[in-house]
C-alpha cells in the first residue's frame, strides 16, 4: 500500500492490509511491524487495537464468520434451500479468500476468543438449519448430522480446490461445459441428495 494510511479507522485499515497480504502471500507473511510500515504509522499503533499478530488473525476470522453467517441468513430468508446455501458458501470463499483461509486454520487462532466462538457458532448454526429445510423441500434425510457434514465437506472442498488452483491444474474443470464455479458447485453438491421425489409418483 504505497500511499499508506493517513486518517480514518486504523483498525479497519490494518485488517484490510492484512487481508491483502494474506491473499497474495499467505498468513505467515506479515507482522504487526510490517503492517504498520505499510500503513505509515508507528510500529506500536496496531498493538493498541489487536495486541498481537494473533489478534489480527482472530479479528479477520471473526469478520469472516460474521459475513458468512449474514450471507447464509439472507439466502435462507430469501427462500434459498440447503443447496443454495452451499453455493453461497463457495461464493463467499472466492469473494473473501484471505478470510476463508484464516477462518479454517485453527493453529493460527486463539481458542479462547469468545467473539470468535460466537461468530463461528452463528455461521455453523445457519448451515445446520439448512438441513431441516431439506425435508420441506421434499428430500428424505435420515441422518441430519451426517447431512450437515457431507454438505459442508462438498462445498468446502470445492472452494478449497478452486482457491488453491487445483480445480484448474487437475483438468477437472474442463469436464464441465459451463466452467462457472457456482454452476460446478450446484451440479456437484446437487448429487448429494439425489433427485427430489415427485409428489405425484406412486399415485394411482
Amino acid at each position: 500500500m504505497a500511499n499508506g494510511y493517513h486518517h480514518g479507522n486504523l483498525r479497519t485499515a490494518v485488517l484490510e492490509r492484512a487481508a491483502e497480504v494474506i491473499e497474495q502471500e499467505g498468513p505467515y507473511s506479515f507482522s504487526l511491524r510490517s503492517l504498520a510500515a505499510d500503513l505509515g504509522v508507528s510500529h506500536t499503533a496496531p498493538r493498541h487495537h489487536f495486541g498481537s499478530r494473533e489478534g489480527v488473525l482472530n479479528a479477520l476470522a471473526v469478520e469472516g464468520f460474521q459475513e458468512l453467517a449474514a450471507r447464509l441468513r439472507a439466502d435462507r430468508e430469501a427462500g434459498g434451500g440447503f443447496l443454495e446455501a452451499g453455493v453461497e458458501y463457495v461464493r463467499f470463499a472466492t469473494d473473501r479468500p484471505a478470510h476463508f483461509q484464516v477462518m479454517f486454520a485453527p493453529t493460527l487462532l486463539s481458542d479462547d476468543d469468545e467473539e470468535l466462538e460466537a461468530a463461528r457458532a452463528a455461521a455453523f448454526g445457519e448451515l445446520q438449519g439448512g438441513v431441516s429445510a431439506l425435508a420441506e423441500e421434499g428430500y428424505p434425510v435420515e441422518d441430519g448430522a451426517a447431512a450437515v457434514v457431507a454438505g459442508w465437506a462438498i462445498v468446502h472442498g470445492i472452494a478449497t480446490l478452486a482457491l488453491t488452483g487445483n480445480l484448474d491444474s487437475s483438468g477437472i474443470r474442463r469436464l464441465f461445459e459451463d466452467t462457472d464455479l457456482l454452476t460446478i458447485t450446484r451440479r456437484s453438491a446437487g448429487l448429494l441428495f439425489g433427485r427430489r421425489p415427485d409428489p405425484s409418483e406412486g399415485r394411482s
